[in-house]
């Protein structure tokens, strides 16, 4: 049976919307062409957590429909080759910094709050798009999720990234879990008045009338906004429009559903506010759903691939959508990834990328604005997972170099901890990547491989570690034998899931 919100999808006025074409099929434009750009259009950029395309009814989803999410794309662009990284913290620093995790260094998951020694995601020493941003001219905010600096140590560490306004969940903290652990009903939650927690209240509900009021005061001003939400993440966790939702799967659909009912309910506010017209929205996830969750695509079961490499761990749910600006009715086998965010707000918002760091992504600000026909992409890349170790005080990468993959529009190779290709799959034509041909002596087949060859040979031996200038150590701090035996445990863990 299909689960549907009671909420109303909401009714778009006008709305121009941009779909992608399928893998293997070229890019191309099927609907109403962009109009007229806009100097300084609105950016906001929503990041579900845990959710792959097998619960989004635009990908095929079967058992749930995501109306508001729907009309989004119907209006917009749905690209079916966008890659996150596999996890939590690889991808929310790569989408700060426009870098892969192996020049930021963050390629092991980190919580920061939770497990201290010191490190941080620093200010000082790495690029954000929202001090990008703001030095053109916008005003900034963030609301949810953040995780890479602990703010009973620098309350206003947000400020110092980028953002002139702030509403987070604290993440859960050392030596304070009972109260900063919760993020949904009770949730604690970090404002520029300190962190407290709100009795009684759902906190989706708490960042998305922050981030509505913003828009609201905000409105005449062009306006960068990020909404990280803590959806669809566990604890599964029943909902104001199903409070009576129990067990895994229908709590599950129900978080799923919100998340659906606050993108309604984000849009109809711009809409009052006069400025859909002129606010780019970008929806995405930071990777695939979690393992124990599994959906299904056109009748073809798909187990969650959180933390995994294959394509429902990394291979994210991306629609882009403005009226008039961005064309409508286009599905894109167009390829991008996390670190092609910055430089796309920047060419977006005219704001200048500073010269002391070197970005890996290439703007696809173009493509999505209709005046060309792809992205600049010729191949995308993911990597990262898995807790890190603390090695003489500092959180370091597990791993010398991290297994990685790369694909292009077709094919994709996975590349070990040796630096070595040692598997080739045929995405077009195996989609669940059930065929290596690695070995494989066809000829396009091999030209495809000593291509992606060359990909993965063009990276550094070693990959960085997280850049930060250590804080004090905390008596909170996790122990650190205690974080090395968890990183060690996932020193060979699998990275593919089937």
């Amino acid at each position: 049976m299909k689960i549907t919100s009671k909420y109303p999808a909401f009714k778009y006025c006008g709305l121009a919307v941009i779909c992608f074409s399928m893998i293997g099929c070229p890019s191309s434009f099927t609907g109403k062409q962009a109009g007229t750009p806009i100097e300084k259009p609105n950016i906001l950029f929503i990041l579900l957590d845990d959710l792959g395309k097998e619960w989004v009814s635009s990908y095929g989803a079967d058992s749930i429909e995501t109306p508001n999410v729907d009309k989004l794309a119907k209006g917009g662009m749905q690209f079916m080759n966008a890659y996150s990284m596999p996890q939590c913290t690889p991808t929310r620093v790569t989408l700060l910094t426009g870098q892969y995790p192996w020049r930021h260094g963050w390629i092991n998951h980190f919580d920061v709050p939770r497990w201290g020694h010191g490190c941080h995601f620093d200010s000082d020493l790495n690029p954000s798009f929202a001090k990008i941003m703001k030095e053109a001219g916008y005003v900034t905010a963030i609301a949810g999720k953040w995780q890479v600096d602990d703010f009973r140590i620098d309350p206003e560490v947000l400020v110092k990234h980028g953002f002139d306004e702030y509403c987070m969940w604290t993440g859960g903290e050392g030596g304070n879990p009972e109260v900063s652990g919760k993020r949904y009903w009770d949730p604690y939650i970090h404002t520029k008045e300190g962190s407290k927690t709100y009795k009684g209240q759902f906190g989706p509900d708490i960042y998305t009338d922050f981030l509505i009021d913003f828009m609201r005061r905000n409105k005449d001003k062009p306006m960068l906004v990020y909404f990280p939400m803590c959806l669809t993440h566990g604890p599964l966790t029943s909902t104001p429009e199903e409070p009576e939702a129990e067990g895994k799967m229908e709590r599950h659909k129900a978080m799923v559903l919100y998340t659906d009912i606050l993108l309604g309910r984000i849009i109809g506010a711009l809409e009052e506010f006069n400025i859909r017209d002129r606010t780019i929205i970008l929806w995405t996830t930071d990777n695939g759903s979690g393992g124990g969750i599994t959906g299904s695509i056109d009748g073809r079961p798909v187990r969650g691939g959180k933390a995994m490499l294959t394509e429902s761990g990394v291979n994210a749910p991306f629609i882009v959508n403005c009226p008039g600006l961005v064309p409508e009715g286009l599905v894109t086998d167009a390829l991008t990834d996390f670190t092609d965010m910055l430089p796309t707000f920047a060419e977006l918002g005219g704001a200048r990328l500073p010269e002391d760091y070197e970005f890996d992504g290439k703007s696809i600000a173009k493509f999505i604005l209709g005046k060309e026909k792809d992205t600049p992409r010729d191949w995308i890349m993911a990597l990262g997972s898995h807790p890190a170790a603390i090695r003489n005080g500092r959180v370091e990468s597990l791993h010398k170099f991290r297994d990685r993959v790369i694909r292009d529009k077709q094919y994709k190779v996975y590349v070990d901890t040796l630096q070595k290709v040692v598997e080739l799959y045929d995405l077009k034509n195996d989609p669940d990547e059930l065929n290596n041909l690695v070995n494989s002596d066809e000829p396009g087949i091999r030209e495809a491989l000593e291509r992606l060859i060359t990909v993965a040979a063009s990276f550094p031996e070693k990959d960085a570690n997280p850049i930060y200038n250590k804080l004090p150590e905390q008596e909170w701090d996790i122990p650190p034998e205690r974080m090395n035996s968890m990183a060690e445990g996932s020193r060979k863990a699998a990275n593919k899931r089937r």
